[in-house]
């Protein structure tokens, strides 16, 4: 009797830990997964037609690296009940909170433009004219939220999190049909024995830009913001920290399984190929090849492949522009004392909803008047520039974390300090010398 009594309780301990988990997932896996948006999948599927399995090591890196920079965000939302850009200036002053909006306001609209880029490229695909593509996810996006409760939000955006995970059978696919000599182990020695071959045609320079771009996609500014924003309208607070890691760390682990697995598929079908390596510069581009027989010889599995590369191009874009621009008007709100909460209608919020649109309509205005060539540099600077600015975001937040008064026993620990610190070294190093190459050669 004693057991089974034992049992009973740590089946309803269980259970009820398991509840309250399900409850606070949401910001982390959002904010993680969002990430791999349009601009990140072409960043990737870029990355596997140049570079093959040779940058897959780079994963193993950035599942912690993201992860370690995330999880501060939930604790200083849980313990402040503030936005960061509202941090900031209390913290800081109006001169770094100025300088940190205005950061944030910048890559976040350049960015936004690359979510429309992916999602009218994929739509394209499907025969869908700009213009229609540009109405429609502007339409469908205000209107995810305006419900007026940020758990509808949540619950909506979760779902689309999932179609994230389309590209993991188009690599399967990909790796059949491909001419990868010794298959899945070659794979495996990207993680851990990778191979730089500086060419004519892939310099040095060129690595370097890879490397930061992807950096750059796995970890953003606007993640920052994005993730304490929503940490705080969602109601979390200090007894909820500890699931929100959980929630933050699954997120982190996913996005860059997903990141992985798109690599391995371009990395399989274009790096690979019998005829020599075809290189590829966009998703979109990306997936048309995937159809052409001469690449993926079987004509099925090439079409089901170009599809899910679409679905997931648009999918990235529509969930990166969501999280994006919401990212925005909740600092702006933040900062000039508007009313900034999803769980506000339009009539209780209206500048909120009105910065939350104007992104949306400048953005995608933007992509409709701009060419392809164009779009696609756009896309690959936007990626470079968010890791440039990155240090300056997490240093505030680094900070932040470490101000005893503010914080309480939920400050930085030592080692926390020493694998944030080593990150924001890591970052600047890196762009140090993609600096250099760019201006010595």
């Amino acid at each position: 009797m004693y057991w089974l009594s034992k049992s009973i309780h740590w089946m309803g301990r269980f259970r009820r830990r398991a509840l309250i988990l399900l409850a606070v997932v949401g910001p982390g896996i959002i904010t993680m997964v969002a990430d791999n948006d349009a601009g990140g999948i072409s960043t990737y599927a870029e990355t596997g037609a140049k570079t093959g399995f040779n940058l897959l090591w780079a994963f193993i890196i950035l599942v912690p690296m993201a992860y370690f920079v995330q999880e501060m965000t939930v604790r200083l939302g849980a313990v402040t009940k503030r936005g960061h850009a509202e941090a900031i200036f209390d913290a800081f002053g109006p001169f770094w909170g100025w300088f940190s909006i205005f950061d944030l306001a910048l890559i976040n609209w350049l960015t936004l433009i690359t979510e429309y880029i992916g999602m009218m490229q994929a739509m394209s695909i499907f025969g869908v004219h700009p213009v229609l593509t540009f109405l429609g996810v502007t339409l469908l996006m205000f209107a995810i939220v305006i419900t007026g409760k940020y758990w509808t939000f949540e619950k909506l955006t979760l779902v689309f999190c999932l179609f994230n995970l389309v590209y993991i059978p188009a690599a399967i696919w990909a790796m059949q049909t491909g001419n990868v000599a010794d298959g899945w182990l070659a794979v495996g020695r990207g993680f851990y024995r990778p191979e730089f071959h500086v060419t004519e045609a892939l310099p040095a320079a060129a690595w370097i830009t890879l490397v930061m771009a992807n950096i750059g996609t796995t970890i953003t500014p606007w993640q920052i913001f994005f993730q304490q924003s929503a940490v705080v309208d969602k109601g979390m607070d200090v007894r909820d920290i500890h699931y929100g890691k959980i929630d933050t760390f699954v997120g982190s682990l996913v996005t860059c399984i997903v990141a992985a697995f798109i690599i391995i598929a371009t990395a399989a079908l274009f790096y690979n190929h019998p005829g020599g390596a075809i290189a590829v510069d966009s998703a979109a581009e990306t997936a048309r090849a995937m159809a052409n027989p001469e690449i993926m010889p079987n004509e099925h599995l090439g079409q089901w492949a170009k599809v899910l590369f679409a679905i997931g191009l648009f999918d990235a874009g529509l969930l990166g522009a969501l999280c994006i621009s919401l990212s925005t008007s909740w600092a702006v709100g933040e900062v000039f004392g508007w009313a900034h909460s999803l769980n506000k209608s339009v009539r209780e919020a209206p500048w909120f909803y009105v910065v939350y649109l104007g992104m949306l309509i400048s953005a995608g205005l933007v992509v409709l008047i701009s060419t392809t060539e164009v779009q696609d540099q756009i896309t690959k600077f936007v990626q470079v520039v968010a890791v440039t600015l990155l240090p300056a975001a997490l240093t505030f937040l680094i900070l932040l974390l470490n101000d005893k008064h503010l914080m309480g026993e939920y400050v930085n620990t030592l080692w926390e300090n020493v694998a944030n610190w080593g990150i924001v070294l890591f970052v600047i190093i890196v762009s140090t010398i993609y600096a250099v190459f760019q201006l010595f050669g």
